[in-house]
């Protein structure tokens, strides 16, 4: 008998990595405009992802929907507990949206009112993001089937740290994705940030996975008990040997490498996420199978599903490659 379940967590856990990588970097280059003052570089930046940052947040609603339709009970548990900070997620896009079409018509005495919009959008979703994310990993008591705590219950030490810990991250995936995509002067200025923001990003791993199993005993048992913690040694070395991969390739000049081991970094640190709350989708106790909705329903939504998901895809990846390749001064956004 096909378990829909697996099949839609798994569908829902791809479209939030997709939705981690592409929009990571894309808020990234938000987070990262207040370090660099050069108008024509400012420019250059927000090229990078001028063609593509609109398509990014597919995955986003993807992955809403299928929550929404195959884990209803989940959907409505995160909605109740997260109103506030996915509120100001949504708040932070729609900003950020605005202020990237608008900087580009605007006269140059009021360009910087909209630059200053596209930091704050990026900075206020990623933030949000980051709370949710800390919210989910404390848990959230559930009593029959509604939510039974506070709509301020994410104002907690631990998830505004994962908040500030995600905003590290996205600066990382924006730095190194620049890396790549520019060079001479902005090359060299994004190279200068890539290794501080590593070693920051290191230590925000470090610190969140010693909090982590110190405040969830059940998370605790999780990674240190036998033979899991055999199995799931391999995700800290990774992570470590990632981030020393980073600084060596930006000491060597690379282009390509410290983004690619970024990705591979924010893959790490989404897998541990993973295995920390497996098989719950609403921690500390629900199930994705609890939380499911019908099978019949299940399957109905996949027909559409794999129909939907091939076709974004390929759009995804026709984009990527038509403007792949260094971006230059003189190339507009239009």
């Amino acid at each position: 008998m096909i378990d829909f379940s697996i099949i839609w967590f798994a569908i829902i856990v791809f479209g939030t990595l997709m939705y981690i990588v592409m929009d990571g970097f894309d808020l990234g280059i938000g987070l990262l405009l207040p370090f660099n003052k050069d108008p024509i570089e400012r420019d250059m930046m927000v090229n990078t992802v001028a063609p593509v940052w609109d398509g990014n947040e597919t995955w986003l609603v993807l992955g809403g929907a299928a929550l929404y339709g195959a884990f209803p009970l989940a959907y409505s548990v995160l909605l109740d507990a997260l109103s506030i900070p996915l509120t100001a997620m949504l708040i932070g896009l729609i900003f950020r949206g605005v202020a990237f079409e608008f900087r580009f018509k605007a006269t140059v005495e009021h360009r910087p009112f909209w630059d200053k919009s596209f930091i704050a959008g990026s900075l206020l979703a990623t933030f949000s993001q980051g709370v949710a994310v800390g919210a989910i990993l404390n848990g959230f008591p559930v009593v029959g089937r509604e939510y039974a705590g506070s709509a301020m219950s994410w104002l907690a030490p631990f998830p505004l740290f994962c908040g500030v810990g995600l905003v590290i991250a996205y600066a990382l995936l924006g730095c190194t994705w620049l890396i790549m995509k520019t060079e001479h002067d902005l090359h060299r200025k994004m190279s200068a940030l890539a290794t501080p923001l590593t070693l920051t990003l290191l230590l925000v791993v470090g610190i969140i996975s010693i909090w982590t199993p110190l405040t969830h005993a059940d998370i605790a048992q999780r990674w240190f008990s036998r033979p899991n913690l055999f199995w799931f040694l391999p995700v800290p070395v990774l992570v470590v040997l990632c981030s020393w991969g980073i600084v060596r390739a930006i000491k060597r000049q690379a282009h390509y490498s410290p983004f690619i081991l970024t990705l591979a970094l924010i893959f790490l640190g989404f897998s541990g996420l993973g295995i920390s709350i497996w098989p719950n989708i609403i921690p500390p106790s629900i199930t994705i199978w609890q939380a499911a909705s019908p099978a019949s329903s299940q399957a109905f939504m996949l027909v559409g599903g794999l129909l939907i998901i091939p076709v974004i895809l390929g759009y995804t990846f026709w984009s990527y490659y038509v403007f792949r390749g260094k971006i230059k001064a003189d190339e507009g956004y239009h």
